[in-house]
């Protein structure tokens, strides 16, 4: 897959990277990518998969811009308040880099579609804010063998993670899947939402932006995953930790025994 000339100028600090250059760039090109929202971390995440030449871009977010996203979701605009976040962002990513194939899904994603969706991508990338979603995405994610970078914020912390429990680890183990870290689905309102608690704006900035990272590592098969990781962001203390995620054996989903054998709605409905 040959780079044009003005694509040659326009990835020039990535080609001299050895451990990029032209077959890099080339997966790169090649990759199709789904992002899970287009909002706080969505918005970064998106900005630098675009920059960065990844080929086909998925969008899925049912919402539309308002007045108070624009704190944190740098991707939108005031002019673009009340338009669909999926063209909002779209347009953004067209200005950007007109050689990406912007694919909008200005919906839901359900236990319906998910697996369809997601079946269409060679990867995943969540940033929605709720953990319903986010349990919907990730138990997709592992029926479809796709690999997913998942990450959260909350007032002045964060974290992130790339879960791909259809792989093996060195050991011969799984890897981890998200319900080994988060067992089950948490009771409505245990974690406020965003609206309810705030959230600093620059944060879900720092932290789309690594998983913008992480999923160009994962594309390029580069540096050492997070698969098996939980990285932890205090920005208070402007501090990192990083601690290890281990496959539950017990977890319903890709445990020994599991009981989660497909996509059922009541198991995404937080009670």
């Amino acid at each position: 897959m040959a780079l044009s000339p003005e694509e040659i100028e326009r990835y020039a600090r990535h080609l001299v990277l050895f451990d990029v250059g032209g077959p890099g760039q080339n997966k790169l090109k090649a990759a199709k990518v789904l992002v899970i929202g287009a909002g706080g971390l969505g918005a970064p995440m998106l900005l630098y998969l675009a920059a960065a030449g990844v080929g086909a871009i998925g969008i899925v977010d049912h919402d539309t811009v308002s007045l108070s996203n624009l704190q944190r979701q740098v991707i939108h605009t005031t002019e673009r308040v009340d338009e669909k976040k999926t063209a909002s962002a779209a347009a953004m990513l067209r200005a950007i880099n007109p050689h990406v194939n912007v694919i909008e899904h200005p919906f839901r994603i359900t236990a319906d579609n998910a697996l369809e969706l997601v079946g269409q991508y060679d990867l995943v990338a969540d940033g929605c804010d709720n953990f319903p979603t986010r349990y919907l995405v990730s138990d997709a994610c592992y029926f479809a063998k796709k690999t997913l970078v998942s990450a959260a914020v909350g007032q002045f912390d964060g974290q992130i993670s790339t879960f791909k429990p259809h792989e093996k680890m060195a050991d011969g183990t799984p890897y981890p899947s998200y319900r080994c870290l988060m067992g089950e689905l948490p009771p409505r309102g245990l974690f406020p939402a965003c609206e309810e608690a705030g959230v600093l704006g620059a944060l879900p900035g720092i932290l789309g932006s690594m998983q913008a990272m992480e999923v160009i590592k994962e594309i390029l098969g580069i540096g050492d995953s997070l698969a098996g990781r939980l990285l932890m962001y205090d920005a208070l203390a402007a501090r990192f930790y990083e601690t290890k995620l281990a496959w539950n054996p017990d977890n319903p989903l890709s445990g020994t025994n599991p009981t989660i054998t497909s996509l059922v709605k009541d198991n995404y409905i937080d009670r």
